[in-house]
């Protein structure tokens, strides 16, 4: 098995020395390169030595190792050390990146070397960048806009999710329709919104995104697609593609 160039990043100093005694039985596997109190060293370090593999802690002072990833230019094997579960372990095994709770046991460090010897640099390194940063979207708490921000003259309204019912994009432009009526012109895009809007908007053909909480009936369409019948004062119909009704029905589990 070819030996992995390793940095170990960690705000705890007690964590660091357990796990650089725990590497040492695989002294075969690991060769300990540097270790990083924070994210901003271990960014320095990694730009620097360009290891193979590291050993992040999630929650640290300066960057956390969630933030640190995002700044990397070279992108080592991650494994993830930490003393919080709620970072979805599964999540990180099945994308083969592996996550070891605070306090690492020998036994489990076991399986992680096990999955090492499955993987190879020329796969790891690199490879798994997008897929991680991905997963670290996905992780992380998604910042939802409460209001979208709509320019008008020297003036900015802030129009409220909530008052929106759905989202049209035409040729260039995109409009938020509320439920009063009212067409605001915005500097986002479908796909920028998709990706910022709470959990009840979601896109239902190329052009249009609802807002669920202002829907107030579902007809059947042609084709397989469905009608949305939307709450706002002129009692808007909209379509769904069939590439997008799966979108509706998911989150409407119906």
């Amino acid at each position: 098995m070819q030996q992995f160039k390793t940095i170990i990043i960690d705000d705890e100093p007690l964590a660091r020395n357990r796990l650089r005694r725990l590497l040492g039985a695989f002294s075969s596997v690991f060769s300990i390169e540097a270790e990083a109190a924070n994210g901003q060293e271990g960014l320095e370090l990694i730009e620097e030595i360009q290891p193979d593999l590291i050993f992040l802690d999630i929650e640290m002072p300066v960057l956390t190792g969630f933030d640190m990833l995002k700044k990397l230019i070279f992108f080592p094997l991650v494994i993830f050390t930490t003393a919080y579960d709620q970072y979805a372990i599964k999540a990180f095994e099945e994308n083969s990146i592996d996550y070891l709770l605070k306090p690492i046991e020998p036994e489990r460090l076991e399986l992680t070397v096990a999955k090492l010897q499955k993987l190879s640099l020329s796969n790891s390194n690199g490879g798994n960048n997008a897929m991680l940063l991905g997963l670290i979207d996905k992780l992380q708490p998604k910042k939802e806009l409460k209001s979208i921000p709509v320019k008008i003259g020297d003036r900015i309204l802030l129009i409220k999710t909530s008052e929106i019912s759905h989202i049209e994009a035409d040729d260039k432009y995109v409009s938020l329709k509320t439920l009063k009526g009212e067409s605001y012109l915005t500097d986002y895009t479908l796909s920028s919104l998709e990706l910022k809007l709470p959990e009840a908007f979601t896109r239902v053909h190329r052009g249009c995104i609802i807002n669920t909480e202002n829907m107030k009936e579902i007809r059947k369409g042609f084709n397989g697609g469905l009608i949305a019948m939307m709450n706002d004062i002129h009692g808007t119909k909209v379509n769904t593609s069939r590439g997008y009704t799966d979108n509706l029905k998911r989150l409407l589990e119906i």
